[in-house]
């Protein structure tokens, strides 16, 4: 009697132990088909040319193969880490945003054709120049917009902020050298003639292109609670330090969907290095309506 339930028990725990480890393999076997499906730690996410663009780029650790590659592929997926540094004024950081190619793509075709900055005179609503803003930049042309990898920043740029793709302006690129800056200013105009294509500006995208900079940090002086880094100066308020393909997302209106005077910013003077940046402003309707 006492023989036969020990039978039954041993049958039972060798059952029972011969369950696990199948499923233990099978788990294993999951796991591995997994991690093959998944593509390699980093690779380059820039394209030149379209061969390039479809070639070289590939989906980071991490992403199933049963996303959409190419749409993947497109908004960094993987990559982008965003962190929101403040609620008020409304500031994301994504860390990524750009991979190496596309910054120093952005630089080849700006550097050519930069020249002194402007600001926007607020009676005419025309570019002037200022000692208020000591950069050189130029705008990517309507062309340049189609290029294939300029059409996948901006799609990212639309599905992170989501803004439409068509109520964006013309990707501004920028350098500053040594001891240059621009001084805090709102990126929302005070006049009536810029609000006639789109309306007014509502947020900003701000990406940085270069790297071994020293001071030229990004400064917003009515975020945060208290003191930051600007140009080698403590200042009160907040301040984001350029990393090539990092990018900050700031709003320019509020929740009440009116123009936010908080969200006041400036470039800090670079104290050595140059600083490269591009910056998407987004309206509030299309920019391609006359």
């Amino acid at each position: 009697m006492v023989s036969a339930q020990m039978r039954i028990v041993f049958g039972l725990l060798t059952f029972v132990t011969v369950g696990m480890i199948i499923g233990a393999l099978l788990q294993l076997a999951f796991l591995r088909r997994l991690e093959d499906s998944i593509g390699t730690e980093f690779l380059p996410a820039g394209r030149l040319h379209k061969t390039q663009y479809d070639s070289q780029r590939q989906l980071p650790r991490g992403l199933p193969n049963w996303i959409n590659d190419k749409e993947a592929e497109i908004l960094r997926l993987g990559y982008v880490k965003p962190e929101v540094v403040s609620w008020s004024p409304r500031i994301i950081v994504l860390h990524n945003f750009l991979s190496t190619e596309e910054c120093d793509y952005l630089k080849g075709i700006a550097l050519p054709r930069l020249e002194i900055s402007t600001v926007v005179d607020t009676k005419t609503g025309k570019g002037v120049k200022s000692d208020f803003r000591t950069s050189s930049g130029m705008f990517l042309s309507h062309h340049e917009k189609n290029y294939p990898m300029v059409q996948a920043i901006e799609k990212r740029i639309s599905v992170y902020s989501q803004i439409p793709v068509e109520n964006g302006e013309l990707i501004q690129v920028l350098r500053y050298e040594k001891n240059q800056f621009y001084k805090p200013h709102h990126d929302y105009f005070s006049d009536t003639f810029n609000l006639k294509r789109g309306g007014q500006r509502i947020a900003t995208m701000l990406m940085y292109l270069s790297e071994n900079i020293e001071g030229g940090e990004t400064y917003f002086p009515k975020a945060g609670s208290g003191e930051c880094s600007c140009g080698g100066k403590t200042v009160p308020g907040l301040s984001v330090k350029p990393a090539k393909g990092d990018a900050i997302l700031f709003w320019s209106m509020g929740l009440d969907g009116q123009s936010d005077p908080n969200s006041i910013h400036g470039g800090c003077e670079v104290l050595s290095g140059e600083k490269w940046s591009a910056t998407k402003w987004m309206r509030q309707k299309s920019t391609l309506v006359p």
